[in-house]
């Protein structure tokens, strides 16, 4: 029982070591976690946020929120609306914990004048941990900014409201 617990230990640590924490940071490559964008045309953006392993699908999505405001608001835009949202979902949870396993065997040997045979039954008692952290989200969404009084539609976003309610929690 102490080998058990001594190796949980370890396995935590360890997996504690292999995550990559989300922060709101230009991503480096196209896959690290961090924001990425481009200007399609005049007033229409793609942008994409990658979450790190574990990190919430919610975070992810303010995050890109975030970043299409910053955006915005650099090419002198008010506001913008969401046209077209795709999520992925990288790495599923491995089922970790304990196993039970049985085998068994038989051998035979000679020698000497001597011959024998024998089989012999074992048990085998383990676990497994899953140190990946847990399944990375992204996000990437195209807007369309625009200026002015912004449309009450549900997907329309007021930039200056995005970087004031989301951008608080990195900017402080």
């Amino acid at each position: 029982m102490h080998r058990v617990l001594i190796a949980a230990g370890l396995a935590l640590s360890l997996a504690a070591c292999a995550t990559t924490p989300t922060v709101y940071q230009p991503a480096p490559g196209q896959t690290g976690v961090g924001f990425s964008d481009y200007r399609i045309e005049s007033g229409r953006y793609r942008v994409t946020f990658n979450g790190g392993p574990g990190a919430p699908m919610s975070q992810v999505a303010d995050y890109a929120l975030l970043r299409a405001a910053e955006v915005s608001l650099a090419d002198g835009y008010d506001w913008f609306r969401v046209v077209d949202r795709q999520d992925r979902r990288d790495g599923q949870p491995s089922g970790g914990g304990p196993r039970v396993s049985v085998g068994g065997g038989t051998s035979s040997w000679s020698g000497g004048g001597w011959r024998g045979s024998g089989s012999s039954v074992g048990i085998g008692i383990g676990t497994s941990f899953d140190l990946s952290g847990g399944p990375s989200y992204s996000r990437s969404i195209e807007v369309l900014a625009g200026k002015g009084a912004k449309p009450a539609d549900s997907d329309v976003y007021d930039a200056r409201d995005i970087v004031r309610v989301v951008g608080r929690g990195e900017r402080r």
